[in-house]
């Protein structure tokens, strides 16, 4: 216990203030560099478009070198990396790739590129966590429970919701609910909110009051609202994919596509100032109502969508929670005016339909839609707006679910090979392979040998097989006992019929290597290197039923150990 709390405290303190730091960095670069809207509205014409052009043009130039030559595989870090690490115990990438991916995060930010806060701030936490869990805290799984202490801490301090933020950890990062874990993370996010609210008094998301209540057929428009924002964050996500690959195909160097996206962001920016930035200004605005007409939420709508897509396919280091999160505010807004407002005399207002537009679209792209719903009971304090934005939140779930699955994070992961669809267990046995096991169960014997050789291999064996191999350890086939009754003992093995069978290679999964055992009857199954065909070794079905329960029996445990 007392580790437990320690671990949470030191994790969830550096997170929080980490976080903070995050934010005021930002926020000052957004000043100096004239971003915001207070300091562009001292500049003249002339100089608001070389400023704009300057400074997001270098900015993608310093950004697009720094990931290329400073970070693992020149992609940025986020919150598909934790998820990674978590669920299958595998290696971050090294330290100084967070850090760089960090820094470039605040230079996207901090030069006005259209990217969002909360996915670095994720990964921040986690670079934190990383670093915590080599001290001597004694625990087992100490490395996960670092890393879930550290993204609540960072979570709870940007949004200053606790509560959201454990369930997020939970929800989306680790996917179970221990009790060891549920309580150092419960310390951290508790530590991230303490942080934000008594020592810098970081002001929330946003504040809406509302005291009025919903007419019944509302509640069939929070439903449609949700249909057509679930369908948004689909258009969204496909979006984002589309523009990685058309950022690989127009040729250009991976150094060089953040100026080049940032060019044209600052083209877009001169006649649709509301896109720079993270946007909160814009998302306070849009939320309480009465500041865009229908006309402009739809320009700045369509033009935000663009340029984040641009911003985040053409390499600018930065997440998609917060344009998520503004871009369903848009359209939430801009529901309201276009259905309600016109149809019903007497309706709940517009600060209910932009809350729940924007949960219509950032819980399909993170997958979390319990964090979604605690989120807004968190920011609201209103039982009714939390009533109305769960049914927007099931119905956008489901539309997403069913059109592009279950989170953007999800896809990523999906790309590397990882389905965590099917369970944690599957996911682990699909991401390791039999070329990690292989065995000398089978004996080896070359084509040149006598068949008393091969006879007296297989005894010393216990087994009904045989792997026949060239002089260059080359694997040609099997063969069984059974083809050698009543045959001489001097006769070569050449001579015997070899029979080809089912082989592995290295790569094969663990996962897949159980399916086609299911009706395999053998001793056990050759792997072969998939390039040189040279045999590697066997793989007995008892190797494969012991890895599942291995894997079983560890996620089983750190699920449920106290």
């Amino acid at each position: 216990m007392v580790a437990i709390s320690l671990l949470g405290l030191v994790v969830g303190l550096v997170s929080a203030f980490a976080t903070i730091g995050f934010v005021e960095l930002v926020r000052y670069l957004n000043e100096i560099l004239y971003v915001s809207a207070s300091s562009r509205s001292g500049l003249e014409q002339t100089q608001l478009w070389l400023i704009t052009i300057a400074v997001l043009t270098t900015g993608g130039l310093l950004v697009g070198p720094s990931m290329q030559f400073g970070v693992e595989r020149g992609v940025q870090t986020g919150p598909a990396d934790t998820i990674y690490a978590v669920q299958l115990q595998e290696r971050l990438p090294p330290p100084r790739s967070g850090v760089v991916s960090t820094v470039t995060a605040i230079l996207s930010l901090g030069c006005g590129a259209s990217v969002g806060q909360y996915g670095p701030l994720v990964y921040l936490g986690t670079l934190v966590g990383q670093v915590t869990n080599r001290l001597p805290f004694g625990l087992r799984d100490v490395r996960s429970i670092a890393i879930a202490c550290g993204v609540a801490a960072s979570i709870s301090t940007a949004f200053n919701a606790p509560i959201a933020a454990l369930i997020f950890t939970h929800e989306v990062i680790l996917r179970h609910y221990s009790l060891r874990m549920f309580a150092a993370v419960t310390v951290a996010s508790a530590c991230g909110y303490l942080v934000a609210n008594v020592v810098f008094e970081h002001p929330p998301l946003f504040l809406i009051e509302f005291d009025g209540s919903f007419r019944g057929v509302e509640f069939f428009l929070f439903a449609l609202e949700g249909i057509a924002g679930g369908a948004l964050a689909v258009l969204f996500m496909k979006m984002l994919h589309l523009a990685e690959k058309l950022s690989r195909k127009i040729g250009t160097p991976a150094a060089l596509r953040p100026m080049v996206a940032g060019f044209v962001m600052a083209l877009v920016a001169l006649q649709v100032p509301e896109v720079l930035g993270a946007g909160q200004a814009v998302f306070d605005q849009t939320i309480v109502g009465g500041v865009y007409t229908a006309n402009a939420l739809l320009l700045i709508l369509i033009a935000k969508l663009l340029v984040t897509v641009l911003c985040i396919g053409f390499g600018f280091s930065g997440g998609v929670i917060f344009p998520a999160l503004l871009i369903g505010v848009l359209f939430g807004a801009l529901f309201a005016l276009l259905v309600p407002a016109q149809f019903l005399t007497d309706y709940s207002g517009l600060s209910v339909y932009a809350v729940c537009g924007m949960m219509a679209l950032m819980s399909p792209v993170i997958g979390a839609p319990m964090t979604a719903l605690l989120l807004v009971f968190e920011l609201t304090r209103s039982y009714e707006i939390t009533i109305a934005a769960m049914v927007t939140i099931v119905f956008a779930n489901l539309v997403a679910h069913q059109w592009y699955g279950r989170s953007l994070y999800d896809f990523q992961l999906g790309e590397r090979g990882i389905d965590l669809s099917m369970g944690r267990e599957r996911a682990y046995l699909t991401h390791h392979t039999v070329g990690q096991r292989v065995t000398d169960s089978l004996p080896v014997v070359k084509p040149g040998a006598s068949l008393f050789e091969l006879r007296q291999r297989m005894a010393e064996n216990s087994t009904a097989s045989a792997v026949i191999v060239d002089e260059d350890n080359k694997y040609l086939g099997l063969v069984l006992q059974s083809q050698l009754l009543g045959l001489d003992d001097s006769i070569r093995v050449g001579s015997v019929t070899i029979r080809p069978t089912v082989e592995f290679n290295e790569t094969t999964s663990l996962w897949d290597a159980m399916e086609t055992m299911r009706g395999y009857f053998g001793d056990a199954i050759p792997v072969i290197d998939s390039v040189s065909k040279r045999y590697l070794g066997a793989i007995p079905e008892a190797v494969i039923i012991n890895a599942y329960l291995d894997a079983a029996q560890e996620l089983r445990r750190e699920e449920y150990e106290v």
